[in-house]
Order: structure tokens, then sequence, then C-alpha cells
């Protein structure tokens, strides 16, 4: 059997590091073999390092509690160690920039799920079903950084996976005008009812920055390689508005769209259950076996129900029907901290490990 790649998590006490290692535990291609979190943690086993604030409704991987943690500013020392690296780090924009780049340099590629290198042109962000093609900017990305191997490669924001993807199955139809509610789940904000007990029975009707995110990211995701660049796609224009509401895991969208090209809906129905990208076709291991699932009750997709579909990697879409302003609206879901985050990183490095951009060193 192929030795497995050594994977280092940074940012591994957080929320979002708890549920890499879930996923991870078991993964046939990748072993976690480092920890790293901020110089307070460093030092301490990992099992010691997060105490308390363990989240995930699983239990904590065996073969990480006794992993000491390490300090995620020694790059060097840190990166020794690993053939490529998981980001989560929990720091300012500039500063995950900065120390992303820094593991690069190292010729250790970061697959980060911060939204920091989002917007630099020449890293690409990715869902593997939709824009696996844009891994290609890597190669311009690397002189820049003056690197062999090394690379920052991104996963696009949470909210948009519960729409981005019904979008990019009906492209043929043209889509133009997109107007979206999301309804997002407390983890989203690294939070457990425990931590935030006065979102118990309340809604929020504010997310810092998530609108901006939600209209602008899946463009980005829609856009083309020029001059070593990302350059967004223009249409369709998006609207969108964010909601915190009282759940503990899993986005839902409500979704209206107008389309140049008007499809029927049984059209619309088989262009979702018939998606399929590079992880279906390259049976990736973390890849859904269908992405996108449309049920036909009136009352689906819930979260208590269809949230964990495919392992928390597909996404259920459901209520498509006519508009009398819009074309058709419908409703999506998926789950924020497996696909959404940890999930869709570990389903672009096994991308990136199946394209050849990430091996042992």
């Amino acid at each position: 059997m192929e030795q497995k790649l050594k994977v280092g998590i940074l940012g591994a006490t957080g929320m979002v590091g708890q549920r890499f290692l879930s996923l991870l535990e078991n993964h046939p291609w990748f072993e976690v073999t480092a920890v790293a979190a901020s110089p307070r943690s460093a030092g301490k086993t990992y099992e010691e390092a997060v105490g308390g604030r363990w989240k995930m409704q699983t239990p904590m991987p065996e073969k990480v509690k006794n992993l000491v943690v390490m300090n995620v500013n020694e790059v060097e020392k840190v990166a020794s160690g690993v053939d490529f690296v998981f980001s989560a780090v929990d720091m300012t924009k500039e500063e995950i920039r900065q120390i992303e780049d820094a593991y690069a340099k190292t010729e250790t590629p970061v697959v980060s799920n911060n939204s920091a290198h989002r917007w630099t042109p020449d890293v690409p962000m990715v869902v593997p079903e939709i824009n696996a093609e844009h891994f290609a900017v890597i190669e311009h990305q690397k002189k820049r950084l003056g690197t062999k191997r090394g690379f920052v490669a991104v996963k696009p924001n949470c909210s948009i996976q519960s729409y981005a993807p019904v979008l990019t199955a009906w492209k043929e139809y043209e889509p133009y005008e997109v107007v979206a509610t999301t309804y997002q789940a407390i983890s989203g904000a690294g939070k457990t009812f425990k931590d935030w007990p006065e979102m118990e029975g309340n809604i929020i009707p504010y997310i810092g920055g998530e609108e901006e995110k939600s209209e602008k990211e899946p463009l980005r995701l829609w856009g083309t390689i020029e001059n070593g660049e990302i350059v967004p796609a223009k249409s369709p224009v998006i609207t969108c508005q964010c909601i915190r509401v009282p759940v503990l895991n899993g986005h839902t969208a409500a979704v209206f769209v107008k389309f140049r090209k008007k499809p029927s809906k049984e059209e619309l129905i088989a262009k979702l259950e018939s998606f399929r990208g590079l992880p279906q076709e390259k049976g990736l291991p973390s890849a859904p076996k269908q992405f996108i699932r449309y049920l036909e009750e009136d009352n689906r997709p819930q979260v208590a129900l269809d949230v964990d579909y495919e392992n928390g990697m597909g996404v259920t879409v459901g209520r498509l029907r006519e508009d009398t302003v819009y074309d058709y609206k419908f409703v999506g879901l998926s789950h924020n901290t497996v696909r959404g985050a940890a999930g869709g990183a570990i389903l672009c490095a096994e991308a990136l490990k199946a394209l050849g951009y990430i091996a042992a060193k």
C-alpha cells in the first residue's frame, strides 16, 4: 500500500481544526502527524490544550490526543515534518496571508479554510465539482512565490455551498439574476449552544461580511484564468441576506432565479441529479457519490433529516417551483463545517493529490 502523506493542521485547537481531525481519522491517503496552534497551546498535548473545549459530537481521535501541539509561528519547524498543511488559523487576514505564504515558501502546500487568500488573483478558490480547472493557476503562483512545490489553495465560504452548485448545474439555461437568503448555523461562528446560549430560540439578521462573500464568491468560482490570474464571471447578479438561526450544523438557502433560457422543472431536476465533477470521476475518498440530491417532499430538505447526506459532503435541494416574479425558486441545504469547511478543504487536497500538485516531500 502506498504510504500516507503526512499532514499538519494549523489552528488545530479551534472548531474547524477539530473537524479536520475528526474527518481525517482513518483517512486512506492522509495521516495527521503535526498539530499547531497559538503559543499558549504550544508544548501541551493536544488533549491538554483543548481541555473541555472539544466541540465535535464524536470523541477526540485517540491518535491525536498525545500529539504535542507546536507553535504555529515556528513555520520551518512545523513544515519540516509534513508533506502539506491544512490551515484553520484564527488571526487577522493580513497575518493569515503572511503565515500561509510563509508555509508555502518552505515548499509545503497549504490548503486553507480561511478567507484571507480568497481574492488573491493567483490563488485558486475551488469547489472541486465546480472549478477544479482553476488549480492550473498554481503554476503562476509558484513563480510569484519562487517555489517548486509550495503554494496556497483555498475553498470558498460555507454559505454558498447550498446554492452555487445548484446554479452551476443549471449553467446552460443561463441564470442571470439570483436572490438568496441563507439561514446559517451557529457552528459557522465556531460556536455550540453551550458557548452561545443566547442563540437558543433566537434569530440574528446579521453576520459580519457574509453577505458580500455570498454575492461575490460564486462569481469567482465561475471565472476564467487570464494572464495567470482568476478573473471572476460577471453573471449572474446575486443579492443576498444572511441570517443566523438556532441550528447547530447546516446552512439552508431560499433562492429565487431568473433564466435567459427558460427550462422545465423536470429538466432542472434532471440536471441536479446528474451533476458531477472531478471528485466523482476520479472516485476521491471524500467525494459524495451523488453530489446534489433532489427531494420531492414539500417539507424537505430539513436540517434534522438531511444535513448529513453523503456524510455531510452532499447538497440536498427541494421545493423547486415556478415563481410569480422570478422564473423558479428552491431551497438548498449543505453541512457548513463538513462540505462548507474542513470537508471541502480535504476534498480539495484529494483533488490536488490526484492531479499531482501534492506529493510526498
